[in-house]
């Protein structure tokens, strides 16, 4: 399994950033997809996730509202679109695959549900 992330960058607070992962080497559809990130200094946290068929997504209550997480089981593509950033959404965002029936909220938010990570991408928030 690959997973390849892509679309961080530099943006002001109160920016716009869409996210996307890749993913090659598995049957997608069977896969609970997600985004967690690492801020500087501090644990891996869990900002997404959505389900094999997209029918449910999970959000972390700091993003609820400005983030949307979508997937395109057709082109084996998940997606983080990133409204009203702000400067604590500083962070690597990594985009994670879990094969497997994983549907409730509490194993959507679980990283140890995920069992591949792709290499993180970067996103900065100035203030």
């Amino acid at each position: 399994v690959q997973l390849v992330e892509s679309g961080g960058g530099l943006v002001q607070a109160g920016d716009s950033l869409r996210l996307s992962c890749a993913a090659s080497g598995l049957t997608f559809s069977n896969y609970a997809m997600g985004w967690f990130r690492r801020s500087p200094g501090q644990a891996r946290d869990f900002v997404a996730s959505i389900t094999m068929s997209g029918d449910l997504s999970s959000y972390a209550e700091s993003v609820k509202g400005r983030f949307t997480i979508s997937r395109d089981n057709a082109k084996n593509m998940m997606y983080l679109q990133m409204n009203s950033l702000k400067p604590e959404d500083t962070a690597v965002y990594y985009c994670v695959a879990g094969e497997g029936y994983i549907y409730s909220s509490r194993d959507l938010q679980t990283a140890s549900k995920y069992d591949s990570w792709g290499q993180g991408t970067q996103v900065t928030v100035s203030s």
